[in-house]
C-alpha cells in the first residue's frame, strides 16, 4: 500500500479543501461510486500552522507541492484520475477548477450555470463514479466566497445536490470536522501566545520553576484553579517544573479530607505536578530560621491582645513589647514552644516598621502558638510560622524561580522581600495577575462554608458553586476553563466578569463531539398518530452527529405512534405542515382537545416529500413506549445564581441577597438511547439544550441531567422572578442608583430599583377589534379609519396639536390631500 503524509496549514487561503476531500476518501474502505479495481492509498492527514503551502510526502520523503499537483498524484495512485477519453474530461475540470480563483461574479455564475446545467442528468462530473475533477471542482467552489454566496440563492440546485452528497461522505465530513477543530486550536494557542507574549521576568528556557500554594482546608474554587493553572503553564511554557506545595501552617482549619480534595479537584483540572510537598516537611528549617531572625535583632516577642494589636498596628502605635532584648524574646518563644499557658499569651512579630504607609510593613505576625495536633505532624509542634514567614523561606528553599500571586497580595511583596533579605536568601522573581471574579458568584470560602452548614446547597459539589467540583459536575470541560484563564492575560485590572463569555467558550468546545438525543416533558404528553408512517414499527440506525459521523450511531424507532409535548401541540395549527425532525414532514389533520384546552390527540398524514425548508416548525418527538422500546425517565435540572446581586459589598449580608429558588425541575422521558450514558457524560437534547449526566439509577432507566449553560444571555439571565421587595438589603445601608439597578425583561427588580414610570397599560388586549378614527393634522385636515386589537394607552404629549414654526427657504407647495 502506498503511503502518504498530507501537511496543511489550517489558515492557507485559498484553502485545499480538493486535497482536504481526496486523501480520506482514498484512504477508506471502498466506495460503492469507486471502480471494482482501484489502489487503496494510505494518506496521514498532518496539520502544520507555519506551513506555508500544502504538501504531500511520500514514504521516501519525496515532497509535491500545491493543490492542483497534489490532486493529480493522488488521483493517479489511488485511480481516480481516468485513463483515455475519461482522463481527458477529467482534465478539462481540473482546468475549470483551477479558474475559479479570482474570477469575478458574472464569469463565477457563468461557470456555476454550465455546471449545474452538466449535473442535471448526471450523478457525478465525469461517467458514473467520482473521480478527482468532483473533488476537484467541489474544492474550488468551496474556497470561492462568491461561488458560496451564489449557491445561497438555490438558483443551482443540481450543484448543491452534488456538493450535499460529497460533503455527506464519512471521509469528507470528518475531514471538514478536524479543520475546524485545527483551525480552532490554532486561534487559541494564538491569542493564549499573544495574551503572555510579555512573558516572566528573568526567566531562563529550563530552569523555571513555579508552585500553587493552596491551604487544605476547603475545596479548590475557579480563583483557584486560575492560579494552579497559570502556574503549571508557564512552568511547562519554560520546559521547567510545576510544584504542589499545601500550606498547612495552620492546625486550627486544616484537614487531611481537604488535602485528599484538593489533589482530586487538580486532576479534574487536568494537571499533573512534577513533584508535590507541604510546608510542614520544612518546620524544622522554619524553626531555625525564627531563632535566626529573633537573635539578629529582626523580631520581637508580643503579648498585646488582638483587638489592641490591630488598633496599634491601624494606627502607626509600636507595641510596648517592641524593644524588649534578645534574651526576653527567646524565653518567650521557648515557652511558645512548650506550649505553656504563658507561651500561648504570646506571638512573634517582625520587626520591620511602626508607621510604614504599607501597612503589611508594619511588624506583622510571624509565628504563633498554637497547642492543636496538626494532621501531619502530630502534637510535635506548639508553634506555627504565619504564611507570609513560611512562604518566601520555602520558595527559596525549593528552588522556586518565580512566585505567581493575585495582585492582592501586592502590598506585601516588599514584606516577602524583607523577609528574604533578613534571612539571606535566595530571591525569587513576584508575578501579579489579577483575581478572577465572577458576577452573581460568592467566591469567600466563610461564606460559602455557611451555604453548605445551613443546607442552602447539597454539598461543595453543588452545581450552583464556583467548585472546581462545582463547574465541572455543571459540564465545564477542562479544555474551555483553561483556555478561558489562559485568554485573561496578564491584565492586572480586577473585574467583575460574566459567566456567559465562559459557558459560551464551553459551547464551541462540546458542540462538535457530543451526541444528539431527545427528551420530552412528561406533562400532558400528547399521542400523535401519524398515517403513512410504518407499521409494525421500524428502528434505523441513525448518526449520533450528523456532522460528525466519528460518534457513531443511535438507534431510532419510526412509527405509526409517537408522542410530542403538550407545548409543541398547542402551537400546531389544522392542516399545517410541519417537519418532525430526523424523520420528515408531517400534515396535521386533527386535534382533539378537553374541556380544559389541554390537547390529548392529534392526528397527521406523512408527507415525506414535503421541502423541510419551508416549514416553520420544527417538532421533536419519540415514538410511543413499548416493550421493545423502553423509554427511560429522566429528570432534568436546571439551576440559577445563588444570589441576587452581582457584587456583594463587604458588610452586605448574604442572608439578605440569597435566591429564593435555584433549583428547577423537569420531568421527562427520553429516547432509549439515553438509558446507554454513564455519569458524566456530556450530550444534546434537540431543541432543549446541551447536559451531562449526574446520576444514572436502576441500570439506565431512571436518568438525571444538569443543563449546561450555552453562554446565552436569556439562558445565563439569573431565572428568579420573586418580587424584589421582599429582599432587604442590609440595616442601614441604601441601595445604590447605579446599572445594577436596571429592570430587565422577564426579571425581578434589583435591589432597590424603581419601576419604570411609562403609562400603565390595560391587562389585555381588546377581544374585538375597536373603530377609531383619526384626524390627518391632530384637530383637524381628512379622516382616518383605523381598527386594531392594539393596547390602549393615554398619548404621551396629549392629543392637542403642537404648533411648530419652522424658517425655511424652500418653495410653499399646497398639501396633496388639502380639503
Amino acid at each position: 500500500m502506498t503511503s502518504f503524509t498530507l501537511e496543511l496549514s489550517p489558515s492557507l487561503a485559498p484553502f485545499p479543501y480538493a486535497a482536504l476531500g481526496l486523501a480520506p476518501y482514498l484512504s477508506e474502505a471502498e466506495h460503492p461510486s469507486r471502480p471494482f479495481t482501484y489502489t487503496k492509498l494510505d494518506v496521514t492527514l498532518s496539520w502544520s500552522p507555519d506551513a506555508k503551502e500544502a504538501t504531500l510526502r511520500d514514504a521516501q520523503g519525496t515532497e509535491v507541492k500545491g493543490q492542483d499537483e497534489i490532486v493529480r498524484v493522488l488521483s493517479r495512485a489511488g485511480g481516480v484520475g481516468g485513463e483515455g477519453e475519461e482522463k481527458g474530461k477529467i482534465e478539462e475540470f481540473h482546468t475549470i477548477a483551477s479558474g475559479f480563483a479570482g474570477q469575478s461574479f458574472p464569469q463565477v455564475t457563468a461557470q456555476l450555470d454550465a455546471i449545474d446545467e452538466h449535473l442535471a442528468v448526471r450523478a457525478f462530473l465525469v461517467d458514473y463514479r467520482l473521480t478527482s475533477a468532483d473533488f476537484a471542482v467541489w474544492g474550488a467552489i468551496k474556497a470561492a466566497p462568491t461561488a458560496l454566496g451564489i449557491l445561497k440563492k438555490n438558483a443551482h440546485p443540481h450543484v448543491q445536490r452534488w456538493t450535499a452528497y460529497l460533503e455527506s461522505l464519512p471521509s469528507t465530513a470528518a475531514s471538514l470536522a478536524a479543520l475546524i477543530a485545527a483551525r480552532s486550536n490554532k486561534a487559541a494557542s494564538k491569542k493564549a501566545a499573544s495574551s503572555f507574549q510579555l512573558g516572566l521576568p528573568n526567566a531562563v528556557d529550563g530552569k523555571v520553576v513555579t508552585r500553587f500554594p493552596p491551604e487544605p482546608s476547603g475545596y479548590l474554587h475557579i480563583g483557584h484553579a486560575k492560579a494552579a493553572l497559570l502556574n503549571e503553564y508557564f512552568a511547562h511554557h519554560y520546559h521547567g517544573h510545576f510544584l504542589v506545595r499545601f500550606d498547612d501552617t495552620n492546625p486550627s482549619k486544616e484537614k487531611a479530607e481537604f488535602q485528599q480534595s484538593i489533589i482530586e479537584d487538580l486532576a479534574l483540572l487536568g494537571l499533573a505536578p512534577d513533584a508535590t510537598s507541604h510546608t510542614s516537611d520544612h518546620f524544622d528549617k522554619l524553626y531555625e530560621f525564627a531563632l535566626q531572625i529573633i537573635k539578629s535583632g529582626n523580631a520581637y516577642a508580643d503579648d498585646t491582645v488582638q483587638e489592641q494589636m490591630r488598633a496599634e498596628r491601624m494606627d502607626g502605635i509600636a507595641s510596648k513589647r517592641r524593644d524588649a532584648t534578645v534574651e526576653e524574646n527567646l524565653a518567650r518563644f521557648e515557652e511558645m514552644s512548650k506550649g505553656t499557658e504563658e507561651g500561648q499569651r504570646w506571638c512573634i512579630r517582625a520587626k520591620i516598621s511602626v508607621d510604614n504607609p504599607n501597612k503589611a510593613l508594619r511588624d506583622p505576625v510571624i509565628y504563633r502558638c498554637n497547642p492543636l495536633p496538626h494532621h501531619r505532624t502530630g502534637e510535635k509542634w506548639k508553634v506555627y510560622p504565619t504564611y507570609d514567614f513560611a512562604c518566601p523561606i520555602v520558595d527559596s528553599l525549593e528552588g522556586v524561580t518565580h512566585a505567581l500571586r493575585t495582585n492582592e497580595y501586592r502590598d506585601r511583596n516588599p514584606q516577602y522581600y524583607w523577609m528574604i533579605d533578613a534571612l539571606g536568601l535566595r530571591k525569587p522573581d513576584i508575578w501579579d495577575f489579577s483575581r478572577m471574579n465572577f458576577q452573581y458568584t460568592l467566591l469567600s470560602k466563610r461564606k460559602l462554608s455557611a451555604l453548605v452548614d445551613t443546607g442552602a446547597v447539597k454539598g461543595w459539589d453543588d452545581p450552583r458553586f464556583p467548585t472546581v467540583r462545582g463547574i465541572r459536575r455543571r459540564g465545564m470541560t477542562i479544555e474551555a476553563l483553561r483556555e478561558y484563564i489562559l485568554l485573561q492575560g496578564p491584565s492586572q485590572s480586577v473585574v467583575n466578569l460574566q459567566w456567559d463569555s465562559i459557558w459560551s467558550l464551553n459551547k464551541q468546545k462540546i458542540d462538535p463531539v457530543v451526541p444528539r438525543f431527545t427528551a420530552l416533558a412528561t406533562e400532558n404528553l400528547v399521542k400523535v398518530t401519524v398515517r403513512g408512517a410504518p407499521s409494525p414499527a421500524e428502528v434505523k440506525d441513525m448518526p449520533k452527529h450528523n456532522k460528525n459521523p466519528d460518534l457513531g450511531k443511535k438507534r431510532t424507532v419510526f412509527g405509526a405512534d409517537i408522542l410530542i409535548e403538550q407545548e409543541d401541540a398547542k402551537s400546531l395549527e389544522d392542516k399545517e405542515e410541519i417537519t418532525l425532525m430526523a424523520w420528515g414532514n408531517a400534515i396535521v389533520r386533527n386535534k382533539t382537545v378537553s374541556p380544559e384546552g389541554v390537547i390529548t390527540a392529534i392526528e397527521m398524514d406523512l408527507h415525506l416529500e414535503g421541502d423541510f425548508k419551508l416549514t416553520k416548525k420544527k417538532i421533536t418527538w419519540l415514538a410511543a413506549p413499548s416493550e421493545s422500546n423502553q423509554l427511560p425517565d429522566v429528570t432534568l435540572l436546571d439551576y440559577d445564581y445563588l444570589i441576587t446581586k452581582p457584587k456583594l459589598e463587604e458588610d452586605d449580608k448574604v442572608d439578605d441577597y440569597l435566591t429564593k429558588v435555584t433549583e428547577f425541575v423537569v420531568p421527562a422521558v427520553a429516547d432509549a438511547n439515553v438509558s446507554k450514558l454513564s455519569k458524566g457524560d456530556i450530550f444534546q437534547f434537540e431543541r432543549k439544550g446541551y447536559y451531562i449526566v449526574d446520576a444514572v439509577h436502576d441500570g439506565g432507566k431512571r436518568v438525571e441531567a444538569v443543563r449546561i449553560p450555552d453562554g446565552k444571555a436569556a439562558n445565563i439571565a439569573s431565572k428568579d422572578t420573586s418580587g424584589a421587595a421582599d429582599r432587604k438589603p442590609a440595616k442601614g445601608k441604601q441601595p445604590k442608583k447605579d446599572k445594577e439597578a436596571k429592570v430587565g425583561k422577564g426579571k425581578a427588580p434589583a435591589d432597590g430599583a424603581k419601576g419604570s414610570s411609562a403609562p400603565g397599560l390595560t391587562d389585555k388586549a381588546p377581544a374585538e377589534s375597536k373603530n377609531s378614527v383619526h384626524l390627518s393634522e391632530g384637530t383637524k385636515g381628512f379622516e382616518i379609519p383605523v381598527s386594531t386589537k392594539m393596547f390602549v394607552a393615554p398619548k404621551v404629549y396629549g392629543s392637542e396639536a403642537v404648533e411648530t414654526p419652522v424658517q425655511t427657504k424652500m418653495h410653499q407647495v399646497d398639501p396633496v390631500y388639502k380639503a
